[in-house]
């Protein structure tokens, strides 16, 4: 008997025109640093809302280029949540800076802005206010950014949206990477995101000083102004240390090529979600929902186990026999032995834990098919 047919937790949606564009750039003048990264970084400018957007070779290099842009290092302290990857505390370590997290809302699984507005409160009194607050749009829904931004103000720390999961969604009708409650939005291009570039991320902002900072950063450092080129036409200076960060052309092009089907990425997504609420409703599950004047881009579909007679690990184990590649997302970063030794320890943010615990993500991309849909459901009816 054959097995059951293969269906990942993501996928990437590769068309014949992506195709095109790919080998089209292929076979034109430029496949590193050309045309091709401004037009990508235009179409994600405009459809944001942002006046600027710097393409750069992954979400991780653009957290690290907007810690390094906000200038914080030694002696600094970056905040965000445990329940994200952990490029989004790391970008503060790779500067020198000391990392702490916030603890999660139960029912939104982004920063719980409650839980933030008194442990700044508390860290005033202890002078130990951070610089930088990494607000992280969980599973594609954004996080309270208006009320974010008033403490912002109120404390005196900058904001970067972790964008990674939620290109295409909303906040009160405003599309994330809007910045108009924060410093700096990224974006992940990564093969299991809403759109791909194969890797690759985007930071984008509204201060022309600091687009033009990480425009530099990205590629070591270097400017070619005007009074370079009265040297010679040959002529860069290297002005600080900064990285190769840079994104190639033949991303650029495929990234082109996926935007004019980004919408449609995210409405197929809100299709899937709905049946999936439909049909698992009557489980013993929490599932997923979205919070008044949010609308999520749905990069995953996380259900929470709440059974007393099956664990969460007895569900991911039953569901990847059966060929369905569930995953969880996310392990608390803190509880990673690098973390561990920094100080940090298991019960410092409960309500991320309690989540972490009973949390599975389900198959959720653009090509899934209903049939597909349909087994994923029916063998979750059959265990719970």
């Amino acid at each position: 008997m054959s097995a059951s047919p293969y269906i990942p937790y993501a996928r990437q949606s590769i068309v014949e025109e992506d195709l095109d564009a790919v080998v089209d750039q292929l076979q034109s003048l430029w496949v590193t640093q050309g045309p091709k990264i401004e037009e990508f970084e235009s179409s994600v400018s405009e459809y944001v809302g942002s006046a600027h957007a710097i393409a750069v070779s992954s979400c991780t290099a653009a957290l690290h280029l907007a810690c390094l842009a906000l200038k914080i290092g030694k002696g600094d302290l970056l905040w965000t949540v445990p329940n994200t990857f952990v490029a989004s505390s790391n970008c503060g370590l790779y500067c020198g800076a000391e990392v702490d997290f916030v603890d999660i809302d139960a029912r939104t699984l982004c920063m719980d802005v409650d839980a933030l507005a008194l442990k700044l409160e508390q860290a005033q009194e202890l002078a130990k206010l951070p610089s930088v607050l990494v607000a992280v749009h969980f599973s594609g829904s954004s996080c309270d950014m208006e009320r974010i931004f008033q403490l912002s103000k109120k404390y005196g720390f900058k904001v970067i949206e972790d964008a990674a999961h939620a290109i295409g969604g909303t906040y009160n009708e405003l599309k994330v990477g809007s910045c108009k409650y924060s410093d700096i939005t990224v974006f992940s291009f990564h093969p299991v995101k809403i759109l791909t570039t194969g890797e690759g991320g985007m930071l984008v902002t509204n201060d022309e000083n600091l687009a033009k900072r990480v425009r530099k950063l990205r590629t070591h450092g270097i400017v070619r102004d005007d009074a370079c080129l009265e040297v010679g036409a040959w002529y860069y200076e290297m002005e600080e240390m900064g990285y190769h960060y840079r994104m190639t052309d033949i991303q650029a092009a495929l990234g082109c090529s996926q935007m004019k089907r980004l919408d449609a990425f995210v409405a197929r997504r809100k299709e899937l979600v709905q049946y999936y609420n439909e049909q698992l409703s009557g489980l013993p599950l929490i599932l997923p929902t979205e919070a008044e004047g949010i609308s999520s881009s749905w990069h995953l579909y996380v259900i929470q186990v709440q059974s007393d007679r099956i664990s969460r690990k007895e569900v991911f184990d039953f569901m990847r026999e059966k060929n369905v590649i569930v995953n969880v997302h996310y392990i608390p970063v803190y509880w990673q032995p690098f973390y561990e030794k920094l100080g940090f320890h298991r019960g410092y943010c409960p309500v991320s834990e309690n989540y972490y615990e009973n949390a599975i993500s389900i198959p959720l991309f653009y090509d899934l098919k209903k049939k597909e849909q349909d087994r994923v459901i029916e063998l979750l009816k059959s265990i719970l």
